[in-house]
Formats: structure tokens, C-alpha cells, sequence
């Protein structure tokens, strides 16, 4: 072959190692999450012994100050809200089909510890201040180098942290609106492997390193008490740009190829309406449901951009065919004559995506949870809480084609249990 060939095929070799490259990351580069991207567990009595069934109606606590910013008027004292909630996740892949061979990666999930914090402060008779610090959602997934499917992903890390100032006000007696806005931190970190097969050599590996963003989702709230014995509550968040910026790097590759890129990952994380009550039954019981719809339809369109890549700038948009899901929970709550409270509640989330468009960078299903929940006020100005919420996320259905190589299969153990323990403190009189 002449060096001119010869170089031609170099070119065109480096073209579709490079085009592999950008496929791959293009399916993997998107927040892993087994279950879902939002999180509804947030360490507070109401999200983690009723299946978050009361968190849109909470105005006793100070977890109102995310949940619910209009609850906050039903707080007279300064009150703070402390929590640690653990994430144990079982989360076990099972190949059918494995071209490129392989292993299935055993337990993927990730064990993490996740504190959050709650503040509401009364100005006036009318108005509160709160400040809140959630993880509103992140996760941890490692399939291992060797992972039936590496050429869609090996591991991944997202953790987001949102600190919330927001405000309350008190319209009338039966009446109060809030509004607020979340400053999200997001980190990602990610590898995926590449197929080189085409030229006979070990695969090599993208490296997503450092890719972070800073946003803002406004948020705005209502409760209406119809009755005294029951309150309705409702809570919009609005739709949240994530523009991630970090580093590429290239790895192990058979052929040269720039080691480096700066590249750029976009979606819109979902707007969402919530809507609740809470209603005493009895002087021992009270009931809560809610209900929400979330705009996932919006996450779908996925921007992938690489602007000093050897070949060019490279953009490339992906649609997952998501669709808006919706959410629909129940708990009851018992209130024991020592002050003790127990808690209890399920609640169901419908899936994004249907079997056949489902990737395992993102292998989310339907969604039930199962809480229970234990409270005790010892002495008016300090209470205890423990919780446990038992997340299952479903099967996960995948068959996918990543690097060129088929892979399907389902996820055999797939659930998430969360376990945490809240301190509450009023301040003043």
C-alpha cells in the first residue's frame, strides 16, 4: 500500500474509533440512577414513614422549607430539622444476550450516607424564611471493566446537592402560598469502554472526569386547610437546565488520537405538579395521599458536544423516548398516647420508558416504595425519628446495542433501602 493509502486508512480507522467513542459516551453520558431521577426521600419523618405521601401537606415541620414552602406558616417557633439518611442498594444485572461477552457485575449499587438540613424562621405574623439542603438526586453505579455491556457504560457518579431558600406567607387563616428556588450543585464522573476489535486490539476506555454545573429550579407552593380537620396542599417545580462541562480523556486506544477533549453534556430535568391532603380521621389517625405528574417527556432530547475533537466539532443529540410519568401514594399515620407516632405508607411511580427504549446507563422502570416510620417528642422542644423506605425499581428490561455488540437482559435484584434517623429542635417560646 502507498503511504498516501496507507494514511487514508489511518484516517478512516481514527474516524470510526472516534466515531465509536462519541456513540458510546453519546449512551452513557446521562445520571444513572437505578430508579428514577428525582429522589423523594429526603431523611424527614414524612418521606421516609409515608412513602413521602405528606410531604406536600407538612406544615409542622421544618421540612416544609423544601417540600411545601407555604406549610411554613403553620410554624410559630424558629425550628430546625436534622437528618442522615443511608442508601443500601442491591442492584443485580442478568445478561440473556452477551455478543461481546463478558460478566453481569454482580452488585452495582453503591452504598452512601446522605445528610440534609431544614430551617424556618417566623419574620412576622405573616411571613417565614426557611433554607434547606437536600440531595434531590445523585447515585452510584459500578458494573466493573468487564461488564456485559461496557461499551454503553462501567461506572458512573452523579451527586447533586441544593441548597433552597424560601419563603411563606399567610393569606387568611385557611390560606397560605410560598415560593422558593433550589441552587443545585451536580458532579459527574463516568468510564466507558471502547470496541476495537475492528483492529484486533484490547479495548480501550473513555474517561468522563470532573464534569460539573450550577443550576437554579424555582419553585412555588400552596395549602389550603377546608377543613379543621383536613389540608390540601400543592407544589410546582419548574423545569431545571443541567449543562455539564469537564474533561474527556481517551485511553489504551490502538491507533494515536488526541488524549484530551473539554466536552459538554445538556438536559432539562422535569417540571413537576404535586398535589396532596392530609385529613384526621380520628384523634389517633390521620390519612395522606398525593398525586404528581412529571415532565420527563422533556428529558428525553440529550446534547452531546465535543468541540476539539481530531475529526471536527462534534455534536450529537439523542432521544431516549421518554415520556411524563406520574405518581400516586397513601400513608397513615398513628399517634400513640405518650406523643409517639407511627407511620406507614406506599406509593407507585409509573415508568418513563417502555421496555424497548430502555438503556442500562439509565435502566429506569416503575417504581414502588413501602415505608414505615417511628417518632417520639421528648420533651415539647426536642424529637426523635427513625425511618425506613424500601424502594423497588423493577425489572429494568434492556436490550441494547452498544460499540457495535448486542447485549440484553434484565436486572434479577433491584431495589434500593433507605434508612435514616431525623433530630427536630424549636428555639424560643
Amino acid at each position: 500500500m502507498t503511504g498516501k493509502g496507507a494514511l487514508g486508512v489511518a484516517r478512516k480507522t481514527r474516524s470510526l474509533v472516534f466515531g465509536a467513542c462519541t456513540a458510546a459516551i453519546a449512551l452513557a453520558t446521562t445520571p444513572a440512577i437505578a430508579g428514577g431521577l428525582y429522589l423523594s426521600e429526603i431523611g424527614s419523618p414524612s418521606s421516609l414513614s409515608t412513602a413521602s405521601s405528606g410531604s406536600v401537606t407538612s406544615n409542622k415541620l421544618a421540612d416544609s422549607a423544601w417540600t411545601n414552602p407555604a406549610g411554613m406558616t403553620g410554624i410559630d417557633r424558629t425550628e430546625m430539622l436534622t437528618g442522615l439518611q443511608v442508601l443500601i442498594p442491591n442492584i443485580k444485572f442478568k445478561s440473556t444476550v452477551a455478543d461481546a461477552g463478558g460478566v453481569d457485575g454482580g452488585n452495582a449499587g453503591a452504598v452512601a450516607a446522605i445528610p440534609t438540613f431544614f430551617y424556618v424562621r417566623p419574620l412576622n405574623e405573616r411571613w417565614r424564611f426557611g433554607l434547606s439542603m437536600v440531595a434531590p438526586f445523585g447515585a452510584g453505579i459500578d458494573f466493573g471493566d468487564n461488564f456485559v455491556g461496557r461499551y454503553a457504560v462501567q461506572e458512573i457518579t452523579l451527586q447533586a446537592i441544593a441548597l433552597s431558600p424560601s419563603f411563606g406567607y399567610k393569606v387568611n387563616d385557611r390560606v397560605s402560598i410560598g415560593f422558593g428556588a433550589s441552587i443545585t450543585y451536580s458532579l459527574m464522573e463516568m468510564d466507558v469502554a471502547i470496541n476495537q476489535s475492528a483492529v484486533a486490539a484490547p479495548d480501550g476506555q473513555v474517561k468522563l472526569e470532573d464534569a460539573t454545573d450550577l443550576g437554579v429550579q424555582p419553585f412555588v407552593g400552596l395549602q389550603w386547610q377546608y377543613s379543621d380537620d383536613g389540608v390540601f396542599g400543592l407544589v410546582y417545580r419548574a423545569e431545571m437546565d443541567v449543562d455539564l462541562e469537564g474533561d474527556l480523556r481517551i485511553i489504551d486506544l490502538a491507533l494515536p488520537l488526541t488524549p484530551q477533549s473539554k466536552f459538554k453534556f445538556a438536559w432539562d430535568n422535569a417540571q413537576l405538579l404535586e398535589i396532596g391532603i392530609r385529613h384526621r380521621l380520628s384523634d389517633v389517625w390521620t390519612l395522606t395521599a398525593n398525586a404528581d405528574w412529571e415532565d420527563w417527556s422533556a428529558f428525553s432530547q440529550n446534547l452531546l458536544s465535543i468541540n476539539d475533537a481530531p475529526t471536527g466539532p462534534v455534536v450529537i443529540t439523542i432521544d431516549r423516548k421518554w415520556k411524563d410519568t406520574y405518581k400516586f401514594g397513601i400513608g397513615l399515620t398513628r399517634t400513640l398516647s405518650n406523643g409517639t407516632k407511627l407511620g406507614f405508607g406506599a406509593a407507585y411511580d409509573s415508568s418513563p420508558v417502555d421496555n424497548v427504549d430502555r438503556t442500562v446507563d439509565l435502566p429506569v422502570d416503575e417504581q414502588i416504595r413501602l415505608s414505615i416510620g417511628w417518632g417520639h417528642n421528648t420533651d415539647g422542644r426536642k424529637s426523635w425519628g427513625i425511618g425506613a423506605t424500601l424502594l423497588l425499581l423493577g425489572d429494568g428490561k434492556v436490550d441494547q446495542v452498544a460499540g457495535g455488540e448486542r447485549f440484553a437482559g434484565k436486572f434479577d435484584k433491584n431495589y434500593i433501602l433507605f434508612v435514616g434517623a431525623m433530630f427536630r429542635r424549636h428555639f424560643g417560646h
